[in-house]
């Protein structure tokens, strides 16, 4: 089944695991899901909150992303289908909550992230393929986060 706006709009889960709709882009929704992302943590960043804050936001919103992922994924017939992007969003703001705030920085982390979840190394290949539910979704982008993470930190380690 491919997800369209109706679907979208018919269950809270639906409009939350498609990213506000980011995840009905026809191609490459991921990215898109990705793209969504930037705005949205600019949003948060800019109420003040400090990063203890910032992190137990992001943990609340992989919670909420086990539950959404899991109902969209049942409904959709597929537990990982393409247009579930939330856990694109929730991994890149991760990122963006331990890196400085720069557009390099933020272009930088981006083509990291999309790198990692694209092309899933040891041990975000295996666990995605045996984990299939709500957590299953949402971990395989929070490791690829943690890749982008270590890549970036090195990068800035040896600048």
């Amino acid at each position: 089944m491919k997800p369209d706006f109706k679907f979208l709009l018919s269950h809270p889960a639906h409009f939350i695991a498609l990213g506000f709709g980011s995840g009905l882009a026809p191609k490459a929704p991921g990215t898109f899901g990705t793209l969504a992302a930037l705005p949205l943590f600019w949003l948060i960043a800019q109420t003040g909150l400090n990063a203890v804050s910032l992190i137990a936001i992001i943990g609340i919103s992989f919670m909420i992303g086990m539950w959404a992922c899991a109902v969209t994924g049942r409904n959709l017939g597929v537990a990982d289908h393409g247009g579930i992007v939330w856990d694109e969003i929730v991994a890149m703001w991760l990122i963006l909550a331990l890196i400085p705030t720069g557009r390099l920085e933020w272009l930088i982390a981006f083509v990291l992230f999309r790198f990692f979840d694209i092309l899933k190394p040891w041990p975000i290949r295996q666990l995605d393929a045996r984990l299939k539910n709500g957590f299953g979704v949402m971990l395989d982008d929070v490791l690829a986060a943690v890749y982008a993470l270590a890549i970036f930190k090195g990068l800035q380690w040896l600048a």
